[in-house]
């Protein structure tokens, strides 16, 4: 059995849908692999939430695309970050809270959307951030218990 097969214990993937079901799983994770691939490129646009969700649909449908998301060696460190310890890499928040503040400025300034359109995409975009902001940037480290030794008086 291959290392990326075996990374993923068969416990965890749910159980395989009927045919029909499972055909629309595929497809659903196909369509967010390709909205997650605009977005790598398109400032409005999210890439990681998008991968998350294909990788959802692939766990539903196919273990070798699952396994494969997150095997990627662009996109698979990000996808098991979020998996494991639901990390946000630093270099993950600069660029989507530098997007977002640029798409926020984009609007405000060079659209000739209403007053209300603009700030509730500016509330929808603070807030995100804020969310954002607020995630680990790091995985926890290692429980450090103190060693214990004689007691002193």
């Amino acid at each position: 059995m291959s290392d990326v097969a075996s990374s993923t214990s068969a416990s965890s993937l749910p159980r395989e849908p009927r045919p029909m079901l499972r055909v629309c799983y595929l497809g659903l994770g196909w369509i967010f692999v390709g909205l997650g691939l605009l977005g790598a490129v398109l400032p409005l646009l999210p890439t990681t939430p998008f991968l998350l969700l294909a990788v959802w649909a692939f766990a539903r449908s196919s273990r070798r695309l699952h396994d494969w998301l997150y095997h990627h060696p662009r996109f698979g460190q990000s996808l098991r970050s979020w998996r494991d310890h639901r990390v946000i890499s630093w270099r993950a928040k600069t660029a989507s809270l530098s997007m977002m503040s640029l798409s926020m400025v984009y609007v405000a300034i060079l659209t000739p959307s209403p007053v209300w359109a603009k700030m509730l995409t500016a509330l929808c975009l603070c807030s995100v951030g804020a969310w954002i902001a607020t995630r680990p940037s790091a995985p926890p480290s290692p429980s450090r218990r103190p060693v214990s030794g004689p007691e002193t008086p």
